[in-house]
């Protein structure tokens, strides 16, 4: 196994070569320290080292689970001793009984003179070392075979740690294996313990993510990254990436990013190059697993003012966003519950937060919301068509200039919004107002400017809306209102009307006292003709009078211009 750092890749020389065999020779330190002499993997090795981390991630998950292979080797050099035990009875009793000299009775006394006689025979010899050396062989036998149930039993192999290992690498998050799959590393380490240490590597998180980091490096060069910036709807210099095993490195040479999007990316990491993206603002993280630096994370609390952050779960929501100490915008969308307030509760520590958006399914607004941030002047949340209850406590945010409660499943407008007398804009898209009866009680906002009650059931308006002298836009479209109330054209400083999608069959003549509109939307009504005296409306513009999906007979002359236009 190779090294490799978060440096750019080049080919090995042979001053590497040798370096990395020296290093070989000391240990583990060959494979698991960085070394400034080393070189990182190529593109080709870096994929051969990928798919040997998976080999060993699979031969782990399947061999660690039992301990077949221990409880074989145990049971063979069990059976092994025994039958070392029957061989040494047997040879013992029969040793006993084998002798080299034997004496010969003849009657030839007379003629030799000797009485006595020992016979020999002629393969005693050859005999006798052949015995002597199947009992040498026996004993040394006997010494393999008790010295490895000696092993088996002295400790536990079924736990392999690689304690030592961590300590002398920068991997410390080698884990401890066990089962058959620490036996196996206990029988290496019986031949070379260099082989086991090579083999941690693979088990070490760090170790792979250092690897994928190089091959994402590879992949993603400087001028490929180049070419995915974009110019966003805002003219901001824009990344997005999507759907990486991380981050390149190469991201933080391009210092012209303004917004940066991280999408599907579950193992993103923020290094202190980010310090380089000097004109970075605002960040998007969707479904994306995000560990930043120290040193990156004090960049992005001084620098960062936009996060956008989507998340599956609200535990997935990391604590470190409760740091951005200049952060000015926030957009939560993900699972919240009356139970999961406590991982927000860092909100409180957003002084300068002046937007939060939550598009999620709550109950009710999170209490550290309306009792912690004082400074709050724009409040969205959209609640995926779950009703939101509680409002009273709305009333303590007496900065907000603009309130959005979308899909929040009311069906009368809240009282408690009449106490902020700051608000310049209201949007309430998306609910389930049959009337808004409460509009007269708009008049204690006299501030108002942007009034929004559009994609709602509404039948009609109340007279009482010619009480917002000050209303500058107004969207009531996407409803079911069949006629226009004419105390409507008395809010004289209406500069956007959009009535579109209604049942209208008519505009009332009235129209024509709103002197400073400037756009009106009347797509998808019953409107048969337009009255003359929207002409008197000066700062109109013909192509600004939409009438498209309506059942006109005739066009005024003013708006004859523009609808050609719009159908050419």
């Amino acid at each position: 196994m190779r090294n490799w750092t978060n440096k750019p890749s080049r080919r090995l020389t042979s001053e590497d070569t040798d370096a990395r065999r020296q290093s070989v020779q000391h240990g583990v330190e060959g494979t698991a320290v960085e070394d400034d002499a080393s070189s990182v993997l190529d593109k080709k090795e870096g994929e051969q080292a990928k798919a040997l981390f998976e080999k060993v991630r699979k031969f782990r998950l399947h061999v660690e689970q039992k301990d077949i292979i221990y409880r074989l080797y145990l049971k063979q050099i069990v059976v092994k001793v025994i039958a070392l035990l029957v061989i040494i009875t047997y040879v013992s009793y029969f040793l006993m009984h084998i002798t080299f000299e034997i004496d010969c009775k003849v009657d030839i006394e007379a003629f030799t003179g000797y009485k006595r006689y020992q016979c020999v025979y002629s393969l005693a010899a050859i005999f006798k070392v052949l015995a002597t050396f199947y009992v040498l062989l026996v004993f040394l036998y006997g010494f393999a075979c008790f010295y490895s149930l000696w092993w088996m039993l002295r400790s536990s192999l079924k736990q392999y740690s690689f304690e030592a290992v961590r300590e002398k690498s920068h991997y410390s998050d080698i884990p401890d294996v066990q089962n058959d799959f620490a036996f196996i590393l206990h029988l290496a380490d019986q031949y070379d313990p260099l082989y086991s240490k090579r083999f941690s590597i693979f088990l070490s998180e760090v170790s792979e993510n250092r690897l994928k980091q190089i091959n994402l490096n590879n992949e993603w060069t400087v001028e490929m990254l180049r070419q995915k910036l974009t110019r966003n709807a805002k003219d901001k210099v824009e990344l997005h990436l999507f759907m990486l095993s991380g981050v390149p490195d190469n991201v933080f040479e391009l210092n012209e990013i303004e917004v940066m999007k991280l999408e599907l990316i579950p193992d993103a990491k923020i290094t202190p190059m980010i310090t380089q993206l000097v004109n970075l603002k605002e960040l998007h993280i969707y479904h994306s697993t995000l560990t930043v630096d120290l040193q990156a994370l004090s960049f992005l609390a001084d620098n960062l003012e936009t996060l956008y952050l989507k998340f599956t779960s609200v535990e997935k929501i990391p604590s470190w966003i409760f740091l951005l100490k200049n952060l000015k915008e926030l957009y939560l969308a993900g699972s919240i519950d009356n139970y999961s307030f406590a991982h927000i509760e860092g909100l409180q520590d957003l002084k300068n937060l002046t937007t939060l958006y939550l598009k999620t399914s709550i109950p009710r607004i999170p209490p550290v919301v309306m009792d912690m941030l004082p400074f709050l002047q724009k409040l969205s949340i959209n609640n995926e068509g779950n009703r939101l209850l509680i409002l009273i406590s709305l009333k303590k945010m007496i900065n907000l200039t603009s309130l959005e409660l979308i899909n929040c499943d009311l069906e009368r407008i809240p009282h408690s919004i009449f106490s902020l007398t700051e608000l310049r804009e209201i949007d309430f898209r998306g609910n389930n107002f049959k009337t808004v009866e409460e509009i007269i009680s708009f008049q204690h906002l006299p501030k108002l400017t942007c009034l929004k009650l559009w994609y709602n059931s509404i039948a009609y308006i109340p007279l009482q809306i010619g009480a917002l002298a000050n209303l500058e836009q107004l969207y009531i479209n996407h409803n079911n209102i069949e006629i226009m109330p004419l105390q409507l054209f008395l809010c004289n400083k209406l500069r956007v009307l959009d009535l579109s999608h209604n049942n209208l069959n008519f505009i009332p003549a009235h129209v024509g006292g709103l002197m400073n509109l400037i756009k009106i939307e009347l797509v998808g009504n019953q409107i048969e003709s337009l009255p003359p005296e929207l002409e008197s409306c000066h700062s109109l513009k013909p192509s600004c009078i939409i009438v498209e999906s309506n059942v006109l007979h005739t066009l005024p002359s003013y708006a004859k211009d523009a609808h050609k236009a719009t159908h050419r």
